[in-house]
């Protein structure tokens, strides 16, 4: 099974809408294997998105995403992190089909509700930032054989 950061953003978090995210995943039959609430800082934000440091709209993100905690989640599930991109949709709400997060929830590039991993090598190295080992966990969820075929898994 494949596991992916999800990062329920500051407009997430202060529109009142984790419930309803967190919902869709789960419907979804993704399996939850950790989160907790942060306040991010300009450390880890600096690390987490150094590949945008440099450009012209870096104090913006960073500015956005300090502005309330966020939720830090794991997700795992087979493709998870395919299967997650999906769900959130285009970067920014203005884009995003309806049906996704962004779609539904975003009118915004930048207060788009979510972030999540798009691959997985980023996948590992974002959990690693955000999670202490013990802090993901590993059980098989009572409805797994109604989630997936025997050959799938």
């Amino acid at each position: 099974m494949e596991k992916t950061l999800v990062i329920l953003k500051p407009s997430c978090v202060q529109r009142a809408l984790i419930g309803e995210v967190i919902s869709r995943f789960e419907r979804k039959g993704l399996r939850l294997a950790g989160m907790k609430m942060v306040q991010l800082d300009d450390a880890i934000l600096y690390e987490h998105y150094a590949h945008l440091k440099d450009e012209p709209f870096f104090n913006r993100i960073k500015n956005s995403m300090e502005a309330s905690p966020v939720i830090v989640q794991c997700w795992e599930g087979l493709e998870a992190i395919k299967v997650v991109r999906a769900m959130t949709g285009a970067t920014n709400g203005r884009n995003a089909e309806q049906g996704t997060i962004r779609g539904d929830m975003s009118i915004s590039s930048q207060e788009n509700i979510v972030h999540a991993s798009d691959s997985p090598e980023s996948a590992e190295v974002e959990l690693k930032r955000f999670f202490n080992e013990n802090e993901l966990f590993e059980y098989k969820p009572s409805v797994f054989g109604y989630l997936y075929a025997n050959d799938e898994i």
